[in-house]
Parts: structure tokens; C-alpha cells; sequence
């Protein structure tokens, strides 16, 4: 396809852009795949393990807020390479260094380099997808599932013949991979080049169906981390499930997310994105009542699979809608609702807890199902705005 400067190849794009989003599995799950040989290694409190859990997603938060500005100013190439060398870095500090301090400062590396990639790649597909943005972005979410199940599988595999901190420098230096990638293909040129428009940015936060649409992904992002961080505590609490089994069951969670957006890649051509979206609420209130009611293991595992599945389209769907309407400003658009995101994640995930010592885990099911409910609502008001 011809661009201002050049050529650029789809399927190269793409192929960079599902190496970048590999790297973002990688940067959500290393921290918490390792975390108890840092506590062991650094004598951590559990105060002190809250706080450096806490670098992480201020990372995230940091690098999805300044990513959309900068690919519209300055472009994707320099982008991906700079997230991709604080994500090197990051990870070679945490596996070299015994510094607590030099630790804290490389978990905030890979959280920015994470952060910025994650949407940088998606803003990619979005301005590049030939048809359906939807069904490009959920294809690409596939890759995030192979990232985030990777390394708890090689630190599974590799734990006798390697130690945590070999496996997590070679994981570093593969790094350099898609970097190459990265620097040897061409992207698409800057969309302003000369100056960033900031009377035309500022504009966004005065439209309120961007606001709703950054506040549908609050929850999504706040019922995603409730599954993520609070189903395997809630299983061990209130259904009697051991550690072993209770994470087999996140396991379930993440592949039927991840089996669900590659599907998602055909359904979206054939389905109209509005059925998709109502359909997997749908699954995700089912799966909320299944792991409400239920004290079979087998159900459990099955309920877990299905709210994955549920969970998997509003992030590809809702980002290919942002990317439509704002397209002359996509990548900053995206970095407003991705804020909204994470923001989401984190606060619901801090309610929870307050929640949860008052009342106790078991309420996290109906908490689940409510903040879907409420998602259903604004929803609603987005696709009426939209259409």
C-alpha cells in the first residue's frame, strides 16, 4: 500500500504489530509470575510487595497516556523501537540486579514500554485493517494470550534446568526480535508531522461519546482485572478449591479469551458488531451466575472458559469504533479510552478489596455480574451516539 513516504506491506504490519502485543503478555504477566522468588529474595513485606505491585500499572498508565500523541506526531517506527528497549531493559534489570531500588526502576520500564506498545499496535492495525477493524483487533488480542500464557509455561518447563533469573534474561534478549522487525519495515507516516494539533485534541475531552466510550472500558478493564486477581482467591475461599486447581481455572479464563478473539477475527465479518457486543455480555452475566451458584470443579472450569469468551470482544470492538470516528487523531483518541481503562482496572480492583474485607470474596461474582450490567447500560447510549 502506498503512503506518504513510501510503501508499507499489511501483512508485515501486522506481523510487527502481533510481535508487539506478544511483548505486552509478556510485560503483564512476568511481574506476578516471579513475584514469590522477589519476595523470597529480597525479604519483601507484604507492604512492600503491594507497593512495587503498584509500579506496574502506574507504568501502564504512564506509557498508554503519552503513546497516541507521539505516534501521531512522530509515527510508529520510533515508537515500537523505544518501547521495545525499555521492555529489554526492564527485564534484564529485574533478572540481573539486586538492588531494590534498580528493581523498582525496571518494573516501571517494562510497565511504560508495555503500556505505550500495547497501544501503539493497536492504534497500528486500526489505521492499517483492510475491512473490519474489530475482527483485525481481536485477531491481534490472540497474541497477547500467547504472551501472557507464555511465561508462566517456560518458567514451568525450564525451572529445573534454569534459574528465574536466566530464563527471565533470555526472555530479554528475545526481545531484540521484533525489534529487528521494528527497524527493517516500513509504517505508515506521522499524521502530523508538522505539529501536534492540540485545538483539535482538546476537543476530545469536551465529546461525551468518547467519554462513554472510555467509561465502557473502565468496567471492562475493572471486570477483567476482578477475574485476573480475584477469581483464584474467591475459588480457594468459597469453593474449596486448592491452589493447583484454582489456577488451572485462570488458565481456562485466559484461553477462552484467546480462543474466542481468534474466532472473533471470522465472526466479526459475518456478524454485525452490535450482536457480537450484546452476545458476550450475554456469556459474561451466564458465567458470573455459574460461578456464583455452582460447586462442581468441572462447571467452575467450564464457567471460567465462558467468562473469558464473554470477555474477549468489547476491547477490539470498542477500539475499532474509536478508530473510525476519530481517525485524522486515532492514536490519541485510543490513548484517552485506554487511560480510562486502566484507570477502571485499577480502581474497581481497589473497591474489591475494600469490599471484600468487609463482606468477604464471595461476593465477587455478584460484583462481576452488576458492573456488566452497567456496562450494558452505557453501551447502549454509545452504539445509539455512534449510529
Amino acid at each position: 500500500m502506498k503512503s506518504g513516504n513510501g510503501t508499507y506491506n499489511h501483512n508485515l504490519l501486522f506481523l510487527a504489530a502481533s510481535m508487539g502485543m506478544l511483548l505486552f503478555g509478556i510485560v503483564l504477566i512476568s511481574l506476578g509470575s516471579i513475584l514469590p522468588h522477589l519476595r523470597d529474595l529480597f525479604k519483601l513485606s507484604d507492604l512492600a510487595t503491594g507497593s512495587l505491585l503498584s509500579l506496574l500499572p502506574l507504568g501502564i498508565l504512564i506509557g498508554s497516556l503519552v503513546f497516541g500523541p507521539v505516534v501521531d506526531r512522530y509515527g510508529y517506527k520510533i515508537l515500537l523501537l523505544v518501547s521495545g528497549l525499555l521492555i529489554f531493559a526492564g527485564l534484564e534489570g529485574i533478572a540481573l540486579t539486586s538492588n531494590l531500588t534498580l528493581l523498582r526502576i525496571s518494573i516501571v520500564f517494562i510497565g511504560l514500554g508495555g503500556g505505550a506498545i500495547n497501544g501503539g499496535v493497536n492504534a497500528l492495525v486500526a489505521d492499517t485493517a483492510e475491512g473490519d477493524r474489530g475482527a483485525r483487533l481481536s485477531l491481534l488480542g490472540v497474541f497477547f494470550g500467547i504472551g501472557a500464557l507464555g511465561v508462566p509455561s517456560l518458567l514451568g518447563i525450564l525451572n529445573n534446568v534454569l534459574s528465574y533469573e536466566k530464563i527471565l534474561f533470555w526472555i530479554g534478549i528475545s526481545v531484540w526480535l521484533p525489534m529487528i522487525l521494528f527497524l527493517l519495515i516500513s509504517f505508515p507516516p506521522p499524521k502530523h508531522p508538522q505539529g501536534f494539533p492540540i485545538r483539535e485534541a482538546t476537543k476530545l475531552f469536551k465529546d461525551p461519546w468518547i467519554l462513554l466510550t472510555g467509561f465502557v472500558l473502565f468496567i471492562q478493564s475493572g471486570m477483567e482485572g476482578l477475574a485476573n486477581n480475584w477469581s483464584t482467591t474467591f475459588l480457594q475461599e468459597n469453593k474449596d478449591f486448592i491452589n493447583q486447581h484454582a489456577l488451572f481455572s485462570l488458565s481456562c479464563l485466559v484461553a477462552g479469551m484467546t480462543a474466542t478473539r481468534l474466532i472473533l477475527g471470522w465472526a466479526l465479518h459475518h456478524v454485525r458488531s452490535k450482536l457480537v457486543l450484546v452476545g458476550s455480555i450475554g456469556l459474561s452475566i451466564s458465567a458470573s451466575l455459574i460461578l456464583l451458584l455452582t460447586e462442581s470443579h468441572v462447571a467452575t472450569y467450564a464457567g471460567m472458559a465462558i467468562l473469558g469468551a464473554g470477555l474477549a470482544a468489547c476491547f477490539p470492538v470498542v477500539m475499532g469504533y474509536v478508530t473510525n470516528r476519530y481517525k485524522s487523531l486515532s492514536g490519541t483518541a485510543l490513548s484517552m479510552v485506554l487511560v480510562l481503562a486502566l484507570l477502571g482496572n485499577m480502581i474497581i480492583n481497589y473497591g474489591m478489596g475494600s469490599l471484600a474485607n468487609a463482606y468477604g470474596t464471595g461476593i465477587m461474582p455478584a460484583i462481576l455480574a452488576g458492573g456488566i450490567f452497567l456496562q450494558l447500560f452505557l453501551l447502549l447510549l454509545v452504539l445509539k451516539r455512534n449510529s
